[in-house]
């Protein structure tokens, strides 16, 4: 007399879509077991993929069978029971050595003959070939989704996966918190830490409402889908979901990374008046140092001759005693429309420049995009190998995007007709308006101008050596 294991599964992989649930699995195998009067030892439930081996229920049913406990399996499909050469093999071997005396199926038939195995193996066969195909159609979709400039993947913090257009879109809210994120680490003031701190405080949060690690937030910092590449099993590819960032700033964060990963060294500060004023006692040069966060400038003390007493003075003291000398300064009218002529012609050649520019970049873009056609056919002609296809593409793609924002940068940027004729008028007022305040507000008109550490000294020299 046959004894049955009752054998249902189902698994969460694709291949398994389709099928019944184990519930309803089941409820048709009870009720065929009754109409066949079937006598079942023990029913066994399990919820795993059968593509490779290793299921610990099904390998369990199979030593149980061994030991004598049952001879016969009740499932609803032989693809229940092997999606997998092996495990199909062991149910093949207990029917030719006869330690399983039978296999019921509600949706298949099945006789312990050469023809009824025969069949079997078949159905083995059909679901294992079912279960490769299906793997391998999933993956030219992905590799297709990929050339098609779609990430195959979760959306990134920042950004969402959009159901209905099964596209990534920005997240509003979230995208602006990293994009402040990117521009704080670019200031080269801020440690990983800091950004995962700033990141909390935005509710950025871990998966685990914690805050972020700091190996993931450098992941983060280092991911190019946030300018508008991804990566995809180690290649780079151009990506047509909207950027977070430029290409600009995530390049400056890479650089403060490249740079947190040596050892540091002290950042000098440039001091405006260092190297360029003489003490007015010993005529030796001044120096100048940062104390609680001011500037002091003091003379170096270096003469031989003269004990030199003359104590320190803070830098908007001596900004002060400067504009007064300057307020003695001021333009000759008959300068300005030599200027503003200057100015104009200026403009033009600067509008001039930006088209030959944004053609050559143009030119430039083409010649990236042949190469990338060249270094792709190398590769598949297998002159390349992967690595060094994948270091150049990476480069090519990273110098067009770069190209790219430039051009985008200086179309942006370029006004009307109308509008370039009513900025000189405007100009032409604030240049007699500076010409004219020069005198009147010196202290003020040089503290602006100081703002240009390298204008002022080649000012200053012109005008006090």
């Amino acid at each position: 007399m046959q004894k049955f294991f009752l054998y249902a599964r189902k698994s969460t992989d694709v291949e398994d879509k389709q099928v019944l649930s184990i519930e309803a699995q089941i409820t048709e195998l009870r009720a065929f077991a009754k109409q066949e009067s079937l006598e079942i030892v023990e029913e066994l439930i399990e919820k795993q993929s059968a593509k490779i081996p290793g299921r610990p229920i099904f390998n369990s049913m199979i030593d149980r069978i061994e030991a004598g406990e049952a001879n016969a399996i009740l499932s609803w499909h032989p693809d229940r029971l092997a999606r997998n050469s092996v495990d199909g093999g062991k149910i093949i071997y207990l029917l030719d050595t006869e330690r399983l005396a039978g296999l019921r199926f509600p949706q298949f038939w099945f006789e312990s003959t050469p023809q009824g195995k025969f069949m079997l193996n078949i159905a083995f066969g059909q679901s294992k070939y079912y279960v490769d195909s299906l793997a391998e159609n999933t993956k030219r979709g992905l590799r297709q989704k990929v050339r098609n400039g779609h990430f195959p993947a979760f959306a990134p913090v920042g950004y969402l996966n959009d159901q209905r257009t099964k596209s990534i879109v920005l997240d509003k809210k979230k995208s602006v918190v990293i994009r402040k994120a990117f521009e704080l680490y670019a200031q080269g003031n801020s440690r990983l830490e800091d950004i995962s701190d700033f990141l909390a405080q935005n509710g950025i949060l871990s998966h685990g409402g914690k805050r972020t690690h700091k190996d993931r937030i450098s992941f983060i910092l280092s991911n190019p889908f946030y300018y508008g590449h991804f990566r995809y099993l180690g290649e780079l590819h151009e990506g047509k979901h909207e950027p977070a960032i430029s290409k600009k700033i995530f390049d400056k964060v890479q650089e403060v990374l490249k740079q947190r990963s040596h050892p540091q060294k002290k950042i000098k500060t440039p001091k405006a008046y260092a190297g360029l004023i003489h003490c007015g006692t010993c005529q030796m040069m001044i120096t100048a140092e940062i104390q609680k966060g001011h500037v002091y400038y003091r003379c170096t003390r270096k003469s031989k001759v003269i004990k030199c007493s003359e104590p320190y003075i803070r830098e908007e003291a001596l900004d002060i005693q400067l504009s007064s000398l300057l307020g003695k300064f001021s333009l000759r009218e008959d300068w300005a429309a030599q200027l503003l002529q200057m100015l104009n012609n200026e403009k033009t050649k600067s509008a001039q420049s930006s088209s030959v520019f944004v053609q050559e970049m143009s030119g430039k873009i083409k010649v990236i995009s042949i190469k990338l056609q060249r270094l792709l056919d190398g590769y598949l002609d297998q002159v390349i190998e992967q690595e060094t296809y994948r270091l150049q593409k990476a480069k090519l793609l990273s110098e067009k995007k770069t190209l790219e924002e430039q051009i985008s940068k200086l179309e942006q940027k370029r006004e009307p007709h109308s509008g370039r004729k009513r900025s000189g008028s405007k100009s032409a007022k604030v240049l007699t308006n500076t010409m004219g305040g020069a005198t009147r507000r010196p202290t003020k008109c040089w503290k602006n101008f100081r703002k240009s550490y390298s204008g002022s000294r080649a000012w200053i020299r012109t005008k006090i050596a």
